[in-house]
């Protein structure tokens, strides 16, 4: 086995590197809105979802300790596939984190006097091969102004 000595002068550049990663992170200043105008409401869940969903938890004054899971996820449109918006899905952790989005079913009934919008968890993001995720709810939609 070869073991290389690493120099001191590596060791300082390398240590003056990590200190001044976050100063170079913080000098990008990305903000949701930015995000949304490059790459829509899906990028905007992914990068953050967490941070949403822990403000949507803190306002509903859910705790770390209760048993029920929570996650953040795109509401895609079952007609046309577009991610519409988000929503928080909240259930047994197992199931939770098997939750890709949520499927959004619109239907009219008593001759389109009554609108409904069904909001299913699904384990896909693929509006062509649609699976429900039994005991999981829709606890919150979250609305992005774009």
């Amino acid at each position: 086995m070869i073991r290389k000595k690493i120099s001191k002068k590596a060791l300082v550049l390398f240590a003056a590197l990590l200190a001044a990663a976050p100063l170079a992170v913080a000098q990008l200043k990305i903000d949701i809105g930015d995000l949304l105008k490059i790459g829509g409401i899906a990028l905007v869940v992914d990068r953050f979802g967490p941070e949403i969903d822990k403000a949507v938890d803190d306002l509903q004054g859910f705790t770390p300790e209760q048993a029920a899971m929570t996650k953040v996820v795109p509401i895609i449109s079952a007609g046309s596939g577009t991610h519409v918006g988000a929503a928080q899905v909240m259930g047994p952790a197992s199931e939770v984190n098997k939750v890709r989005a949520v499927a959004q079913v619109e239907g009219k009934v008593f001759g389109g006097v009554v609108r409904i919008k069904a909001l299913i968890p699904v384990s896909t993001t693929s509006v062509t091969n649609i699976r429900r995720v039994d005991g999981v709810g829709v606890s919150a939609i979250i609305d992005v102004k774009i």
